[in-house]
């Protein structure tokens, strides 16, 4: 509820500098945002890289000034055995502001095991063998980045709705996304990452879902347009 209830105040605050932008072009830019400017990386599967996401990201360009690098491919997941894996992107990645992990259905959808909040962390000795979870994966990738920029800033967006089956929706169905979104956040606040619940707060349901998705998994322009609003605000003001 927290978190809800800053949003709502973030994107009142957003709305109504729409508004005025409308009056003002010139001034339609959140320059008083601290990440104002800033070069970013996206990491993720499809759902971050996909020609339909460009809808959001340009409004990260236009809204707040910020040069984007995308390393995201189709298929990826966080657990070493999907696809061309975030772990796998992250070790490509060069120096940048701020990096974004992007989290994709993927893991969820291809079965890959979920873990525990401690794998490949201090806790295990960074056991190698929990590279193969999603919990494993995020660690991985949050240790990478720290080492090639110690002052990185790092983001993280959760899992999104997925209709392909009860459990990428319904956040009470046992072993469903819920699960994998859960762990997310576990391991973001174990490591002090703002994230950004796209689970919970991007509005996305099966009343709506013809409107927003092209198909079960992926949003078309309409609903990128609609997270994107979610997303400038929280990478307007994070904290």
């Amino acid at each position: 509820m927290k978190d809800i209830k800053k949003y709502f105040l973030i994107l009142c605050l957003l709305f109504s500098t729409e508004l005025f932008a409308q009056q003002n072009p010139a001034k339609s830019e959140i320059t008083n945002s601290l990440n104002y400017g800033k070069s970013v990386a996206v990491f993720g599967g499809s759902v971050s890289v996909i020609p339909a996401s460009d809808s959001a990201k340009i409004m990260w360009e236009e809204r707040l000034g910020m040069q984007i690098t995308n390393y995201g491919v189709g298929g990826a997941g966080f657990s070493s055995l999907q696809g061309k894996s975030l772990q796998q992107q992250v070790d490509e990645a060069g120096v940048f502001d701020i990096y974004i992990l992007w989290a994709s259905t993927n893991d969820y959808t291809n079965q890959r095991e979920n873990g525990s909040y401690t794998d490949y962390t201090e806790f295990d000795g960074f056991d190698p063998e929990k590279l193969k979870t999603q919990a494993g994966g995020i660690n991985y990738c949050i240790k990478k980045i720290y080492e090639l920029n110690p002052n990185a800033t790092i983001y993280f967006f959760t899992s999104s709705k997925a209709f392909n089956n009860r459990g990428g929706y319904d956040p009470f169905e046992p072993n469903g996304m819920a699960d994998y979104v859960e762990m997310q956040k576990q391991i973001c606040e174990i490591h002090g990452i703002p994230y950004l619940d796209q689970f919970t707060l991007g509005g996305y349901n099966t009343y709506n879902q013809e409107l927003y998705y092209r198909d079960p998994i992926h949003m078309n322009v309409a609903g990128y347009k609609k997270l994107g609003v979610l997303q400038v605000a929280f990478l307007a003001f994070p904290q």
